[in-house]
């Protein structure tokens, strides 16, 4: 029977992915472990530049620039003899390799490349054996041996990890979301063990998290790669030197944090940067895409990938699939869930967790990998989790921040004080001058008091609804008989949604009254938290008053207000910032800019 090294080598020669496909269902047969190793080295080929047969090999003869012999396969360093190349990185060689004693086995051999043996080169490959070294975790490639080749380039030993990325490995399998979710969390306990030795990454993202298989066929993560990794403040990876130069964007863009970007002598990282990139893995797990476009970002100058990393927000997870089309039917197709379930499922909390951890102030992410973890977890056990939306006050900033010409409204909350005793000495004045009111402002007067009375008497046909419709079903249903400590938001909120329920033809020619009991319901389910069936009612009462009252009449411009502050609180700006804009806009042009309806919309 061919062994794996002699099937991938059969593979490489097919010229299709179809032919491919074929021979190693025939080859491997029904040896699932067989095949993913296969896979595993394959997927190592395509991720190595050119692929590993598409670069010629060095030869054992030949000398490298300064005259040192070049390793390649069949040659021996050691106890290890080389058997192929699985890949090239920008400072060394990974080669599979077999070990003769003092056990036989199979392991992973990284050798710096010929005349790559600088003094920052050799820091970090020390740095990155050193690191490995420290760990001691399931879900991270060991170090096995260390030492030097005859030529004098230093080489370390480790685990090999027969994997493929983390990513692909779910969607070949067609993991549900929990699964995958399932098979994230050790990979934050992993970043968190890594962490606790003093090590952050700097460069987790699915090519460095391979899957693997256990002789159970349990799929198992394994981080590997910590050739950028980083030693927290007190911990020492090497006594070489290890500098990373002034402005040298180090990491992979997509997966990269803001302070990563920001490549600024005040902005170093720390192992919430980490955190980040394990919340971009977790979208890509959830979405099947990063949070910002790959293409985008690839084809964007240097200056404005570091923009777009350390300013833009990115859409939530659920509202990105939102914006999928048609790979949406393949994205859920993967989860093993259909389109409309798979954006139920992330919508909400799971949304929370992802946006959480990338925040882009790093105070407001997770403390610690373990933390995202554990809130997983929390998710997972269908227990109420840490993360929440952020601040309607927080989301106006990064609004603001988005739409520079709304700061300058942001400017009239600062006359809020002066404002309140202008308004206030103003009224005083008027007050003194009613009586050499011309006939004109008499009659506006009267108008005004006309229209007092009407809003008085709405007001009590809303306080008459409420009290029959609403208090006193909320009193009855206390009045259970059972003894049970009520549950007062439950019952206010079955109260409210009977009231709705009442609402439709009980206020027939009474559109006004209608408008103002459905804005006072749907302030007061905002109020509970539910801002979903807030929205309805306040669209509905929006409706109304701007087909009785117009657009700039006050009462509609309240429920905009309202109906704004939902949008809000469930992230949708786009339809919140046109709102806030027209009331503004109204105000400041009819009652003129320290007024307070202007005022409040400017807080909002």
């Amino acid at each position: 029977m061919m062994n794996e090294e002699s099937i991938f080598a059969e593979a490489l020669r097919m010229p299709t992915p179809a032919d491919r496909a074929a021979f190693l269902s025939e080859a491997c047969g029904g040896d699932v472990k067989l095949r993913t190793a296969v896979e595993a080295l394959l997927a190592a080929h395509e991720r190595t530049a050119g692929g590993i047969l598409d670069a010629p090999l060095p030869t054992i003869d030949p000398a490298d620039a300064d005259g040192a012999a070049v390793e390649t396969v069949g040659a021996m360093i050691g106890p290890y003899k080389l058997l192929q190349q699985l890949g090239e990185g920008g400072m060394g060689q990974v080669f599979m390799a077999e070990q003769s004693h003092p056990v036989r086995r199979t392991v992973a051999l990284k050798i710096i490349k010929p005349g790559m043996d600088s003094r920052q080169v050799i820091a970090r490959f020390e740095a990155e054996r050193q690191a490995l070294a420290m760990m001691d975790h399931p879900n991270i490639a060991r170090v096995f041996d260390a030492g030097t080749t005859d030529t004098g380039r230093p080489y370390f030993v480790m685990e090999l990890v027969r994997g493929i990325p983390i990513t692909e490995y779910c969607d070949q399998h067609q993991l549900s979301p929990r699964q995958r979710l399932e098979l994230f969390i050790p990979v934050c306990q992993a970043v968190q063990h890594a962490h606790q030795k003093g090590i952050i990454h700097r460069d987790l993202k699915p090519t460095n998290i391979l899957i693997t298989l256990q002789d159970d066929d349990t799929p198992t993560p394994k981080v590997i790669d910590f050739g950028i990794a980083k030693a927290t403040a007190g911990q020492r990876l090497t006594d070489h030197t290890l500098f990373t130069e002034f402005r040298q964007l180090i990491g992979t863009p997509l997966y990269m944090s803001p302070e990563q970007a920001e490549m600024s002598a005040v902005m170093d990282v720390d192992t919430r940067s980490d955190v980040y990139a394990l919340g971009v893995l977790l979208y890509e797990l959830l979405t099947g895409t990063t949070p910002f476009d790959k293409q985008r970002l690839a084809t964007a100058a240097f200056d404005e990938v570091r923009r777009i990393i350390r300013d833009e927000e990115p859409p939530r997870p659920s509202t990105r699939l939102s914006t999928l089309g048609e790979a949406l039917t393949t994205v859920s197709a993967s989860r093993a869930t259909d389109p409309k379930k798979l954006s139920q499922t992330i919508r909400g909390e799971l949304d929370w967790i992802v946006m959480r951890a990338l925040e882009k102030e790093r105070s407001r992410r997770y403390e610690t990998a373990i933390g995202l973890a554990r809130d997983v977890e929390r998710y997972l056990a269908d227990q109420p989790v840490e993360a929440c939306p952020p601040s309607g006050a927080y989301r106006l900033r990064k609004a603001i921040r988005r739409n520079k010409p709304a700061i300058m409204t942001a400017a009239l909350v600062m006359l809020v004080l002066l404002a309140a005793t202008g308004i206030s000495t103003w009224q005083a004045v008027r007050a003194t001058r009613a009586d050499r009111q011309t006939a004109r402002e008499r009659d506006q007067a009267i108008l005004e008091r006309h229209r007092a009375d009407d809003q008085t008497a709405i007001a009590n046909a809303v306080n008459t609804f409420l009290n029959e419709d609403v208090l006193a079903q909320a009193s009855a249903y206390n009045q259970n008989g059972k003894g049970l400590k009520p549950d007062k938001d439950l019952k206010v909120r079955d109260a409210l949604e009977r009231a709705i329920k009442r609402i439709g033809g009980r206020f027939n020619g009474q559109p006004l009254v209608e408008a103002a009991v459905r804005h006072t319901i749907a302030d007061a389910l905002e109020g509970l938290g539910d801002f979903k069936r807030g929205e309805e009612q306040a669209q509905v009462a929006l409706g109304i008053r701007r087909k009785e009252l117009g657009d700039s009449h006050a009462d509609t411009l309240a429920t905009m207000l309202l109906l704004a502050g939902t949008y809000m609180e469930q992230g949708q700006f786009d339809k919140a910032e046109p709102l806030i804009v027209k009331v503004i806009e109204t105000d400041r042009t009819e009652r003129g800019e320290h007024d307070p309806s202007t005022l409040e919309a400017s807080y909002l």
